[in-house]
């Protein structure tokens, strides 16, 4: 029987696999972006050419959501084709005789990063994707959470902002509204920034970087609103540490700075005091590395 553990992550931009060895390292992998429409053709295409005909000892699937892990489907925001999908049944069909597990793919990432990347040597962590949307998922006691039904740890629907926008979630005010990299460049608009058409999270942050005032502060409210949501989770589940990846993060100190001082006028129990805030160091792997790690 083969060591290597075939990983997926699916989301709403793009498809990835790869195989897994068990020391964590990523032996091969692939990646498409998700059709429009009906995207299973695409999840086994990409699996297709990162398995090439061999074995694998089980299969470890990351979704984003909501996601259900006791019925296996999936319901992602952003792919309206798939509503409760019973994701985890239709890949067992294409590998009947080992396991298949399933998880968000907040938690795949937190698990991903306290696996082997910035979250190694914790027990209690949270980790965060700050992308187009926010994501996240729990490490508690040294062991991925994901609670009733797999989306405990959803910290990108903390409401920061009671009479804030609406959400794609049906809420209003969530994280994912003030620190979504679409929705820091739609409000740096509304407060007058000129840019192109197509300017994006990464034009955001160069403009930022290079002093405009109206980036810097869209930068400065999505730190607040992710420090605000990380000292929340962090009084709930007494966590010591919280890794930031995804798209946003890339912005670095632009972000990271705001979160570190949100945190010290939020996070103020007694047994909050060593919190650390740590950039995550898988990259684009940590889902896959996390997914690969259910099966482990």
């Amino acid at each position: 029987m083969t060591d290597l553990v075939l990983a997926l992550d699916f989301g709403g931009t793009k498809i990835a696999a790869a195989l897994v060895d068990p020391s964590g390292a990523v032996v091969r992998s692939s990646r498409v972006p998700t059709p429009a429409s009906d995207p299973w053709d695409a999840v086994v295409s990409v699996v297709s050419s990162v398995v090439r005909g061999e074995a694998v000892s089980g299969v470890g699937i990351g979704s984003a959501g909501p996601v259900d892990t006791v019925a296996g489907t999936v319901s992602p925001i952003n792919v309206p084709s798939w509503q409760a999908f019973p994701l985890r049944s239709a890949v067992s069909s294409l590998f009947p005789d080992v396991p298949v597990e399933l998880a968000g793919d907040g938690v795949c990432m937190a698990l991903g990063e306290h696996w082997r990347g910035a979250g190694q040597g914790s027990r209690f962590m949270v980790g965060l994707v700050v992308s187009t949307g926010v994501g996240g998922g729990l490490v508690l006691d040294g062991r991925p959470f994901g609670g009733r039904t797999g989306n405990a740890g959803h910290i990108g629907h903390i409401v920061v902002e009671p009479d804030g926008e609406l959400c794609t979630c049906g809420g209003r005010g969530c994280v994912e509204t003030v620190a979504g990299g679409p929705r820091m460049v739609a409000w740096a608009r509304r407060a007058g920034w000129q840019a192109p058409d197509d300017a994006d999270a990464a034009v955001l942050a160069a403009a930022a970087l290079a002093g405009d005032e109206i980036p810097l502060e869209a930068f400065d409210r999505a730190g607040q609103a992710v420090g605000m949501a990380i000292a929340g989770a962090a009084a709930v589940c007494d966590l010591e540490l919280a890794v930031i990846g995804g798209g946003v993060a890339q912005a670095g100190e632009l972000l990271f700075e705001p979160v570190r001082r949100a945190l010290k006028t939020y996070a103020g129990l007694s047994y909050l005091a060593g919190l650390e805030v740590r950039a995550a160091r898988l990259g684009g792997e940590a889902g896959l590395v996390g997914a690969a790690a259910l099966v482990r």
